[in-house]
């Protein structure tokens, strides 16, 4: 089988007039006040430079354009006042653009490998850009220090200068940055303590690697115990960083050695990349829904007429009167089990197309009735009681009446699994908020043997199931179509007294 490749050089030059055009406007008009006061010109020569260099880096490996370019540029914004994060975020706008465009046009199969390829060349120009403004900016403070002695007074307004670029640099860049003596945390700005959810002066003296998941500690000791080589490029490594509320993250640590005072430290600048990390998760999984897609409409053909033929044959035997007993029996299960392929075989569709809404407005308390009017004859099997408590001030919103319906019916027969005989269970809608959005929810639970609380977080993935004869299907479509109307699912334990399972669904008008 033949291995597709990807022309990166082609891509870019198709590319590059429309999102040098486009990354021009937006360093204009939608970074910072720096940028909006530069003309639309100079944007247009530096954002060209700039993608000219990281093409040449994606395409062949080669950082002598880049280097050049971060040397030239790091002078003109060091001297015009520009911060460290608006650079930063203007060359953040290089994937940004470029992302989009590769969805489109790369292979499913290459679609990581070229997505990391733009993360790692980004990385690299953000590294090595944060490098060379720390090292221009400590020159700056060394030089002016050995001034200082020389003339206090007349350069008390360079002072003031400084500290502001200081500020500016260190104070109010969004990443974190410390200093570390050893293992020791020196120094620390605003950033870094946001990140771990402490005070500014509580990572004083403490060690680093308490602000570091166990998983990693070993990877972090190794970097932070070696000598400090003073004449190494800075060094990017990912981790795992510890919250004070105990939440692991990804994260990612650049080392930059220094001296002061006749002592070695390391300057440190932390990233947070959990965004990153979603983005490449996010494209995996398209990929993998592409592949299950194609898959699923390879086979559902082959499957459906021979299941069709098979169905129809057993209802023509099926009115055969000479039929009695045992045989017409096995006939009826015959029937059954056909029944259930093809509810499978459903399931398998819906899940592996893309979510498509008829939008028009629904009034969900009509819509629970009826789903619990439906399911009703279950019900009184089981002998279970049903409750159903609705909000009289959710008001009708645009919805896909028949979505709305699968989720509802979902939940009420996973609820009908759970619950024994005379159990209860209760429906409930209510007007909440998320996010400062009104949504409309929707709450299903029951009194049940509830699920295990290391299963809950998997509820909700393709494919997963506890039940012996599922598809794992039904709940992944419900957070399908639920993500499709702009809106959430979760599923909560309550303890020892059944599970309950929620949709929010905005209420605002959705564009479909």
């Amino acid at each position: 089988m033949s291995i597709k490749k990807f022309d990166w050089e082609d891509f870019f030059n198709r590319h590059r007039a429309e999102i040098t055009l486009e990354w021009k406007k937006r360093l204009k008009y939608h970074v910072s006040r720096n940028y909006e006061l530069r003309s639309l010109d100079e944007l247009r020569v530096t954002t060209e430079m700039a993608y000219d260099a990281s093409c040449s880096m994606i395409v062949c490996n080669d950082h002598a354009l880049i280097n050049r370019f971060i040397d030239e540029i790091s002078n003109i914004r060091l001297e015009e006042g520009f911060r460290l994060d608006d650079v930063q975020k203007a060359f953040e706008l290089f994937r940004k653009l470029i992302v989009p465009a590769l969805i489109k046009e790369s292979p499913r199969e290459l679609l990581c490998e070229n997505i990391e390829a733009v993360n790692t060349a980004l990385s690299y120009t953000i590294n090595r850009f944060s490098s060379d403004f720390q090292k221009k900016h400590e020159k700056y403070l060394k030089d002016y220090a050995q001034q200082l002695e020389k003339d206090v007074a007349s350069r008390t307004v360079e002072l003031k200068e400084s500290e502001h670029k200081y500020k500016t640099l260190v104070e109010e860049i969004s990443d974190g940055f410390l200093v570390l003596d050893k293992d020791r945390i020196a120094f620390v700005n605003q950033a870094f303590c946001g990140m771990h959810g402490c005070r500014i002066k509580e990572p004083l003296q403490a060690s680093f690697l308490s602000f570091v998941s166990k998983k990693s500690h070993e990877k972090v000791n190794a970097i932070i115990s070696r000598g400090i080589n003073k004449c190494a490029e800075p060094e990017a490594f990912e981790y795992l960083r510890l919250t004070k509320d105990k939440k692991c993250l990804p994260t990612e640590i650049n080392f930059r050695p220094s001296r002061f005072g006749g002592r070695d430290y390391n300057l440190c600048i932390v990233r947070d990349i959990t965004k990153r990390v979603e983005t490449e998760k996010k494209s995996r999984e398209m990929e993998r829904m592409a592949y299950i897609g194609q898959l699923t409409a390879s086979l559902s053909h082959e499957i459906r007429n021979p299941l069709s033929s098979v169905k129809m044959n057993l209802q023509i035997l099926g009115k055969n009167m000479i039929l009695k007993g045992n045989d017409r029996k096995r006939i009826q299960i015959s029937e059954r089990e056909i029944n259930r392929l093809e509810g499978i075989l459903k399931q398998l569709l819906d899940f592996a197309k893309p979510v498509s809404l008829k939008f028009d407005m629904v009034d969900i308390n009509d819509i629970v009735r009826s789903c619990v009017e439906l399911l009703e004859m279950k019900f009184h099997r089981k002998s279970i009681e049903c409750e159903i408590k609705l909000d009289p001030g959710l008001k009708e919103f645009l919805a896909d009446k028949g979505k709305i319906e699968q989720i509802i019916i979902n939940f009420l027969l996973n609820a009908l699994d759970s619950v024994d005989d005379f159990g209860i269970i209760r429906v409930l809608t209510a007007v909440k908020k998320q996010n400062g959005t009104p949504c409309a929810m929707i709450r299903v639970e029951d009194n049940g043997k509830g699920i295990s609380r290391d299963l809950l977080p998997h509820i909700f993935e393709p494919f997963y199931t506890t039940k012996t004869n599922g598809t794992g299907l039904g709940l992944a479509n419900v957070k399908q179509i639920a993500t499709a109307h702009g809106g959430r699912v979760r599923v909560i334990d309550l303890k020892n007294s059944g599970t309950a399972f929620e949709v929010f669904l905005p209420m605002g008008e959705i564009n479909g």
